[in-house]
């Protein structure tokens, strides 16, 4: 072949610009097809000629061929626009005048601007406009004498592809094959199926069919033959062995490092051979960078991708972060240039080109490289339509005219595998977006061998000393997804590393790992201009984690929010994918802060957002324009103020649920001891309480030593109480205990006791700590004793109406939902953030007394269809019958005009108003927060209430 594929690609490329917009049958057909040829470096008067007469035609009418290539080619060519499908058929008419050694295997119809080429032999058919002519240049093999490719595209890499690289990456583990040198395989085998299938290798397949064709079958030497072939792509092929295999000398130096180190070889069979050929077929150019970061998790073990936070984000998630920190801007300014009609415009379209390539990205917690990728793509996207818009139709040098490149990107990255997987990935963009350029052009460019390279740091990212790896006054964005791992879930070491980054003085906090970036980005970008955008967990924006970030991250490190997505739900293309809601934030620095900011909303968490420009950002997500410190945050309160009953948390066991029964568990125990029938007593928790379900608490501390000694079966139970909590002492889930504020071997002491116990005397209001997001409504509602709250429940002794009307209210709702926590997205009731700070409307009787007589309304609605329905039933947003749904409106609107005349358009709205109420109230809070309060230092606390 005298061209390479690459070289008739942009062959391709330029005749499809020169031929776009014309085409008359009678005038240009000849100087069309003469080119046409000329793109396969072939010449047409050697093979087929024009006008080609025939007989035989029907009605025995005599016919001209405007095409033929005798036993290889026909072509029926029109003007532009006309019918094709007739066009094929009159070609087919030519075929009983034709010699039968004559008959073409191939029939090309055409108007200029558009192919149909049909392979008769195989009885398949390939359709495509003229500006896609260099994707499909390879169905014209059989110009060059190439054996006839088969017109349908091999199958595209997706998902599949990368769950077959995580089954052949299992299947080398269990053979033994483990650690770095398996890693690195596989980020270049990844490597080679890409280059097959881009370009990158002159001839296409190479890799793949060296793999089929030069090891056997049963996979024996696979490993060896490939530890041959990366040594050839290590080496120039000036210093190449003059007697190497032909096959292997085709293979392109590489360079970049990728195959300098020398790996141990992989033992391989046929099963791990075949998996292999599988995923080299895939058409990997058709890869979304995205499918790096799958293939990465496809291949992790399970836990741990959640002892690191492994979460990859779809690049549609990652455009939301990369749009409105810097690519709508960029758009909107190459937007301007292009419209400019002066004299200005040339050197404006440098200057922006320029511009592009000084950009210089980092992300510090990079992981596979999926938002390196996706950034660098956007950039050459706008860098081509530069070029192409500065190149008038000219023969230009790709070389010099791009200038952004793959080493104007930066990351940390853990783990090793990922950290080389970006690489790669950077590298595979590249050369995507160079084959793009190319075609734009009609010039092809590869960058091979490999010179630049993206900068990618192994290492922990909050030990890494950022600036080692770019410093921060050439940094441009700090962007990524940083890890997600909740206070409760990370290790002592990350939360050690948390608190040493906050710098907080006294209690050590709950912030989530992901805070370290937050903290880690804010130190960093002070003797920077680099703004910051990540995407994270929703967390950080809710509960008590507010008051501990955000005010480090405004007043230490003069940060502003500019621009800010609400709750998502985050998308992951990959096996065993995690479920998580997410915000994205970008920051800047104070004096950099736009005069509006940007706040995307989603009215559906799983559909499009909602953009709305605001003076500025709460921490919490919503408009803070209306307050005067628009940093405002709600501190923690652990004391209620006097308008308003003290709110508790219920029981505390810590028991191993050894004293805990299902209906079913507790019939049993008392058929074996009858006795106890008396000790049990209704256990109420959120789930219980929403769902109408029965549990049994067993009760034994207020049995005499004598009725004890007469109930073997409750000592047993006693006794394994007492086991569990030693268990827990001997280092079996420490932070249990600490979590209950107890000394352990003081709570092991007392088995008949709990570590706390709420006995309730008299009616109480229950608020379950968790509700379902989809509610309109928190399910408050009122239990009795003898039941016992669970630490799942809050529970208010001596609650009127009034106080119910009041947080069982929307406006109530809306402070809990956008300032209170979230487990996961359900919303999260906290005395200390949410019940205690919660600004209570200033009331006459008249409005006293008017709310609550609606709140006793909605209690009547309710009675009217329970116990037959739960509350679950109740609350359900498709069956909340009508009259309860009147009753809560009708109090909802006495509860709204109870803050202010006007009406409120939305929670957000309500919230906002709120957290002004808040912001004139907070010194007194801060205050009455600040009075000494009395610690529990006992192992065991009973409260009758």
């Amino acid at each position: 072949m005298g061209l390479s594929w690459n070289d008739i690609r942009a062959n391709a490329a330029r005749f499809a610009r020169d031929w776009k917009g014309h085409g008359y049958e009678k005038g240009d057909a000849q100087s069309f097809y003469n080119e046409f040829f000329e793109v396969f470096g072939a010449s047409r008067r050697r093979v087929a000629s024009f006008e080609q007469p025939v007989k035989g035609l029907p009605d025995n009418k005599r016919g001209f061929i405007d095409l033929f290539w005798k036993g290889v080619l026909l072509v029926e060519q029109k003007s532009m626009g006309h019918d094709l499908e007739k066009a094929h058929q009159q070609a087919l008419d030519y075929f009983p005048g034709l010699k039968d050694a004559d008959l073409p295997r191939f029939v090309l119809a055409c108007d200029f601007q558009r192919f149909e080429l049909y392979d008769l032999d195989e009885n398949r058919s390939i359709k495509f406009p003229l500006a896609d002519l260099p994707k499909h240049v390879r169905a014209f093999s059989f110009i060059i004498g190439d054996k006839p490719a088969a017109f349908k595209d091999q199958d595209p890499a997706n998902i599949k592809a990368s769950e077959l690289m995580g089954q052949l990456h299992d299947a080398l583990l269990q053979s033994g094959f483990v650690g770095h040198d398996l890693e690195r395989l596989l980020v270049r085998l990844l490597f080679c199926m890409f280059a097959d299938s881009t370009g990158i290798f002159q001839t296409k397949w190479l890799f793949r069919d060296y793999v089929r064709d030069h090891t056997d079958e049963d996979g024996s030497d696979l490993g060896g033959k490939l530890q041959h072939l990366f040594e050839v792509l290590n080496t120039d092929k000036s210093r190449r062995q003059t007697n190497l295999d032909p096959d292997l000398a085709q293979f392109e130096y590489i360079n970049g490092d990728l195959f300098a180190e020398r790996l141990a070889v992989a033992s391989f069979d046929k099963n791990m051979r075949d998996k292999l050929l599988k995923a080299a077929n895939f058409t990997w150019e058709k890869v979304s960078p995205a499918i790096f970061g799958a293939l990465f998790q496809s291949v992790m073990d399970k836990k741990k991708r959640r002892a690191i936070g492994a979460h990859y984000t779809t690049e549609q998630n990652i455009l939301k972060v990369l749009g409105p920190m810097f690519l709508d801007d960029l758009n909107a300014e190459l937007a301007k240039i292009m419209a400019d009609k002066s004299s200005r415009r040339t050197a404006m379209l440098r200057a922006f080109q320029d511009k592009l390539a000084s950009i210089k990205c980092f992300d510090p917690a990079c992981g596979c490289g999926n938002f390196l990728v996706i950034a660098y793509r956007e950039l050459r996207r706008l860098e081509t339509e530069v070029i192409k818009e500065l190149s008038d139709q000219r023969e230009l040098d790709v070389a010099i005219l791009s200038k952004v490149n793959v080493d104007q990107f930066y990351g940390i990255e853990l783990e090793e595998f990922p950290a080389r997987i970006a690489e790669v990935a950077m590298w595979m963009t590249d050369h995507i977006m160079n084959v793009l350029l190319s075609d734009d052009l009609g010039q092809y460019f590869a960058r091979i061998p490999l010179r630049a390279r993206p900068t990618i740091r192994q290492g922990d990212a909050l030990e890494t000393d950022w600036s080692s790896v770019l410093p921060p006054e050439e940094c441009t964005y700090i962007i990524g997804n940083p890890p997600f791992v909740g206070s409760k879930q990370g290790e002592d070491e990350q939360r050690a590393q948390i608190h040493r980054l906050a710098a907080m003085k006294g209690r050590k906090g709950t912030l989530d790992f992901v805070a370290g970036w937050f903290l880690k980005a804010g130190a960093y970008v002070q003797t920077s201009r680099a703004t910051i955008g990540f995407v994270t967990t929703n967390s950080i924006t809710q509960g008590e984690q507010v008051a501990q970030l955000w005010p480090i991250l405004f007043q230490r490190y003069k940060l502003e929010i500019f621009f800010a997505h609400r709750t998502f739900a985050w998308g992951s293309e990959a096996r065993g994918k995690a479920n998580v809601h997410c915000v994205i934030l970008g920051l800047c620095r104070a004096q950099q802060a736009p005069s509006t900011r940007r706040l995307f909303d989603y009215p559906d968490i799983k559909g499009d957002p909602i953009e709305v420009s605001v003076k500025s950002i709460s921490p919490y997500l919503f408009d803070a324009g209306g307050l005067s410190d628009p940093h405002t945050v709600v501190a923690r309160l652990s004391r209620s103020p006097a308008d308003r009953p003290p709110m508790m948390i219920g029981s505390k066991p810590i028991d191993g649920g050894f004293y805990i029964f299902t209906p079913e568990e507790r019939a049993a125990f008392e058929e074996i001891e009858p006795e106890s029938v008396d000790l049990f007593v209704p256990f109420i928790g959120s789930h219980e309480f929403i769902n109408g379900e029965s549990r049994w608490l067993l009760r034994v501390d207020r049995l005499s030593p004598t009725d004890l000694a007469a109930l073997p079966h409750v000592r047993h139970i006693i006794s394994q109480v007492r086991d569990f909590r030693l268990g827990l002492i001997k280092g079996k889930n420490k932070r249990k205990i600490k979590e209950g504020s107890a000394d352990g071997a003081k709570l092991a002491e007392y088995p008949t006791r709990f570590h706390v116990t709420i006995r309730p005397t008299e009616p109480f209001l229950v608020v379950p700590e968790t509700s379902s997001e989809r509610r309109e409504y928190i399910p408050i509602g009122w239990a009795e004793p003898p039941t016992i709250p669970s630490s799942l429940v809050r529970i208010v002794p001596h609650a009127t109406p009034l106080l119910f009307g009041i947080i069982t209210s929307r406006m109530h709702n809306a402070w809990l939902k956008i300032i209170g926590g979230r487990m996961k997205s359900d919303p999260r009731y906290s005395i200390d953030i949410v019940y205690n700070p919660f600004p209570m409307p200033v009331l006459d009787d008249t409005k006293t007394a008017q709310i609550a007589e609606l709140a006793e309304k909605v209690l009547e609605e309710r009675a009217k269809w329970m116990p037959a329905s739960s509350l679950a039933h109740l609350y359900d947003p498709l069956g909340m019958p009508p009259d309860l749904k009147a009753a809560h409106r009708k109090l909802d609107a006495a509860v709204d005009k109870s803050y202010r005349k006007e009406p409120f358009a939305s929670d957000r709205n309500r919230a906002e108003h709120l957290m002004g109420i808040y912001e004139r109230e907070r010194a007194a809070l801060l205050e009455l927060a600040a009075k000494p309060s009395r610690k529990r230092k006992a192992a065991v606390v009973e409260v009758e209430v």
